[in-house]
């Protein structure tokens, strides 16, 4: 669900090139490569680079002031159930940060890219 309670199907974001970036208000790792994930959205978003944030939160409210504390303008979605998120079972996430970058096909061509490699 997104913070509006909407559901967001991966299939929308189909034909851009899509980050699909795990993380969660309370992994301090998460948060400190927050800004680079910014910044590679301010650079690459207008060429049709997208990204979509996958919360591991419980707790609504803390998912939503770290976006907004973060600056995170970009889609996001959590169904608020942490490591039993149905998506990071599906994605075989482990740890956080993660992600995993998707063609405009939606083929994953990239895990686990760090500041430098976005």
């Amino acid at each position: 669900m997104t913070p509006e309670g909407k559901v967001l199907k991966l299939s929308s974001l189909k034909g851009k090139v899509l980050l699909v970036d795990f993380w969660a208000s309370w992994c301090g790792p998460c948060r400190q490569e927050n800004p680079n994930v910014v910044k590679a959205y301010a650079e690459y978003n207008p060429k049709g680079f997208d990204i979509l944030g996958v919360s591991l939160d419980q707790e609504k409210d803390k998912w939503l002031e770290a976006i907004s504390q973060d600056g995170l303008n970009w889609p996001h979605v959590s169904d608020l159930m942490g490591w039993k998120s149905k998506i990071a079972g599906m994605y075989g996430v482990q740890g956080i940060p993660q992600n995993f970058l998707l063609d405009k096909e939606g083929k994953v061509v990239a895990k686990g890219l760090g500041a430098g490699q976005l």
